[in-house]
């Protein structure tokens, strides 16, 4: 990866909908060769997927999860990430093992979600956080 796969992305980051020819005037390249890049970078899972951000009104929050020392976190993480909800799954160091960026409607679809977490026999404790503001960068 080099520095223009690195400002394609910057862009891409910021509006994965960025019509190639745009980021090409930006770059300063061909619409061609942002395509391949992009092609590539797909190819080599640089890029694994576009997604959005959406502004719904609805209350974001990030839940921590703590699970037993002897517990596959990958497979918690997998199972978690199908619910409803969840957005994010992120397996993290530090206190907490597992932290999820969750997309609930209201503070109690929140809390539904950090009792579903904690009913999980895998997690020892939670702690919550919610999302005041996002910028992105």
């Amino acid at each position: 990866m080099d520095d223009l796969d690195r400002q394609i992305l910057d862009i891409l980051r910021r509006d994965s909908r960025t019509p190639y020819t745009e980021i090409a005037d930006e770059v300063g390249t061909s619409e061609g060769t942002v395509r391949n890049r992009v092609e590539r970078m797909l190819d080599d899972d640089v890029i694994e997927r576009f997604t959005i951000s959406t502004r719904t009104g609805n209350v974001q929050a990030m839940i921590e999860l703590s699970v037993a020392v002897d517990v596959d976190t990958k497979a918690v993480s997998e199972r978690i990430a199908e619910w409803n909800e969840v957005d994010f799954v992120w397996m993290v160091s530090g206190e907490q093992d597992v932290v999820l960026v969750v997309d609930a409607a209201d503070t109690r679809g929140v809390n539904d979600l950090i009792t579903k977490a904690r009913d999980q026999e895998e997690v020892v404790s939670t702690k919550t956080r919610l999302i005041l503001d996002e910028e992105l960068g």
